[in-house]
């Protein structure tokens, strides 16, 4: 069953709820060393900007959201804050923002300089935007595209999403593969009104759209939403997602995400690595400007040094650089020497 091709319905359903995690815990490590070896990967997030066109009713960002003060980075910001990640030991650049309508050429222009200057992979996540924008940055040199599909359960789906659909998001991220994008998606755990075989589904519509990357996340309230007041997703069914869907999609790139941490401070990403991932996600946002990108509530900001003792603790390698004052950190080394490109290491990389 490590192969993706034979798992079906039925095998998830019994991983998910009949299975003991310590076997699913073995069986995905096995398969990740075998199929991805014992790197992780490290993706510098640049959250450029908090504004939001979509009302959500689970996220922070929504557009009806008065509570929420917005921001915009310049690009001159974004190319200082994606140096400091690529000095950090950051193997690819991804701007994130809430879906509104960027400006395609004001964005193409960041993304041919993070490529030009500091040559890393650039992995873009902005919601759905027009096919012409989406083919304008792909040209510009965009590689990657992260729209998480968050449920496979088309009411559930139209219920938390107010006048869209699962459809037009699929089609999207169609679209984008159509484009040359290397596609990543996700979806949630422990969403309000979520059946438990639906995270079945939401296994096999990943695979179904071939995505290099998908990202597994508890749901986490957010006070200024809809659904503020309703339990969170839990660590460790998560934890059982993430594993089982490493059996299911044995080369996709899986990352131990922010909201695990958020739910586990102490050994959340950690345990997603021992689960089957295979990438993290530290965050490189300006502080003056982090306290504003609010998602959910009390959100773990997962820093190169937690990064660290995450991958180390779980006895996987990495490319973060030691501290500064550390006489071995290369990536201060190269910073001082004035060198013209970023550590040889920080080009290391594999899918979304």
């Amino acid at each position: 069953m490590d192969k993706d091709a034979s798992v079906r319905r039925e095998d998830i359903l019994k991983l998910l709820f009949a299975t003991p995690y310590a076997e699913l815990r073995h069986r995905a490590a096995r398969i990740t060393a075998r199929e991805k070896g014992s790197h992780v990967f490290v993706r510098g997030l640049v959250e450029f900007s908090n504004v939001c066109r979509r009302n959500c009713r689970y996220c922070g960002l929504r557009a009806a959201n008065r509570q929420l003060v917005r921001y915009t980075l310049s690009k001159d910001e974004i190319m200082e804050t994606a140096t400091e990640a690529v000095t950090a030991g950051a193997d690819t650049i991804v701007l994130q923002a809430g879906e509104y309508a960027v400006p395609p050429q004001w964005l193409a222009g960041v993304v041919d300089a993070i490529r030009r200057d500091l040559r890393v992979p650039v992995t873009l996540s902005v919601g759905e935007q027009p096919r012409t924008a989406c083919a304008l940055w792909k040209e510009a040199g965009a590689a990657r595209f992260l729209l998480k599909h968050e449920t496979a359960d088309p009411r559930l789906y139209a219920r938390l999403h107010p006048g869209h659909t699962l459809a037009e998001r699929l089609a999207s991220l169609r679209m984008l593969r159509e484009l040359g994008y290397e596609t990543g998606s996700g979806f949630m755990v422990g969403l309000p009104g979520q059946k438990p075989e639906s995270l079945a589904d939401d296994i096999l519509l990943a695979r179904e759209l071939r995505v290099s990357m998908c990202g597994v996340g508890p749901f986490i309230p957010q006070a200024d939403t809809p659904l503020g007041t309703r339990p969170g997703g839990t660590a460790a069914l998560t934890l059982r997602v993430m594993a089982v869907l490493r059996i299911a999609l044995p080369r996709a790139n899986i990352p131990a995400t922010t909201a695990l941490a958020t739910v586990d401070a102490v050994a959340g990403q950690k345990e997603g690595l021992l689960a089957g991932g295979n990438v993290l996600m530290p965050g490189f946002t300006p502080p003056r400007y982090r306290e504003h990108y609010r998602i959910y509530d009390n959100k773990n900001r997962v820093d190169t040094a937690a990064a660290r003792m995450a991958v180390e603790a779980a006895g996987r390698t990495h490319t973060l650089a030691s501290p500064p004052e550390s006489e071995e950190n290369p990536a201060a080394a190269g910073r001082s020497m004035n060198c013209s490109s970023p550590p040889v290491r920080a080009r290391l990389t594999d899918g979304v």
